[in-house]
């Protein structure tokens, strides 16, 4: 059983939800001891356990020490089933973090598998369902990748309760990517959207957003989604938020969002919103800093050599990177310093699919 110390690095649910990710895929056992020994409160939260123990029926594991609080856990997995799976993490914790731990093992799967995941869709310190919809997902389907993410119902904090729904086929292995060429901007778009708030709030976040980037430059396009009550997607709470999509001629995608809270003017978050993408438009680089460290797990995962060039090297990418090489046995090459921009390339390990076509009684 290989030992992962949970406070390495980065030290959050990150360790736990990849390393489980991992171990599923290669039928390795792990233990990891000292969870999430660096957040307050340590141990396992509601949306960390509820991602391992989605990951433990998909792959019918042995957990030990799965409960909240929790600073140890062991995982033993066996084969990976497909079939349909709810998930709820019973709080409005996100939906999106639970989804990005079962991304890699459901493309492995034995399987088609469909997901219901129960939660909050926008956290301060999480990716955005649109997030994975508009960047990661169509970045990872470039690799081979064949799923799909529907954001059926909107959760904000307190109550969450928001509704996503994700599937994925089988596939035998994952291809390498190449990101590292910037090229040209050749769009930008994105989403302004509330639940249970005036439709003016939309409207200003949007207008604020298109005016910030137009003084770069940058002509944009925002679609409007002012939810209320008897809208199916709209939210339990009240909330709201603006994403920023840019599209390169490379091929590369990048992202800038804010979430609006209580007593702060919808200008500043369409501000707020926009000076992200920017951030990264201004790097010149084809991954975001998110992005980078999610696609860590897919070219370790890969048969070939990938290589990207990230707009931010964040010390999220750099766990992802130590988890893989302890799990995994790849090789990487990072040039370049946390916080700034870096091009890393991954030797992937080839892991093959030896469950596809197997059938389960």
């Amino acid at each position: 059983m290989i030992e992962i110390q949970g406070d390495m690095l980065e030290g959050g649910g990150q360790v736990l939800r990849l390393s489980t990710a991992i171990s599923a895929i290669t039928k390795k056992p792990i233990r990891i001891v000292n969870v999430r020994a660096k957040r307050s409160p340590p141990g396992l939260r509601a949306q960390h356990l509820n991602a391992v123990r989605a990951i433990g029926v998909m792959t019918a594991a042995k957990i030990e020490g799965l409960s909240i609080g929790s600073r140890q856990v062991a995982f033993s997995p066996g084969s990976t089933v497909g079939g349909h799976f709810r998930v709820d993490v019973g709080t409005a914790g996100s939906t999106s973090l639970v989804l990005q731990a079962l991304m890699p093992v459901i493309a492995l799967s034995s399987k088609e598998v469909s997901l219901e995941i129960t939660g909050g869709t926008s956290n301060p310190k999480a990716p955005t369902i649109e997030y994975l919809q508009n960047i990661v997902l169509p970045t990872i389907t470039v690799m081979g990748y064949r799923g799909s993410i529907e954001l059926a119902k909107r959760g904000f904090y307190p109550r969450g309760q928001g509704l996503v729904r994700a599937r994925a086929e089988p596939v035998e292995r994952l291809n390498p990517i190449v990101l590292t060429e910037f090229g040209d901007v050749t769009k930008i778009w994105g989403l302004s959207y509330s639940c249970r708030l005036p439709e003016h709030i939309v409207e200003r976040m949007a207008k604020s957003a298109e005016k910030h980037l137009a003084k770069e430059g940058y002509e944009s396009g925002i679609e409007l989604e002012p939810l209320q009550e008897a809208d199916p997607k709209c939210s339990v709470d009240p909330g709201c938020g603006l994403i920023l999509f840019a599209s390169l001629s490379s091929g590369g995608l990048l992202a800038g969002d804010a979430l609006g809270r209580l007593g702060r003017p919808a200008e500043k978050v369409g501000e707020q919103a926009a000076s992200n993408l920017l951030q990264s438009l201004n790097q010149c680089a084809p991954v975001d800093k998110h992005l980078g460290d999610q696609l860590m797990v897919y070219a370790s995962l890969a048969e070939g050599r990938s290589t990207i060039r990230v707009a931010e090297l964040t010390l999220h990418t750099i766990t992802c990177i130590e988890l893989c090489k302890i799990l995994l046995g790849v090789s990487f090459e990072v040039y370049g310093k946390v916080g700034e921009p870096a091009e890393i390339a991954c030797t992937g390990a080839g892991v093959v699919n030896k469950d596809l076509g197997i059938k389960h009684a």
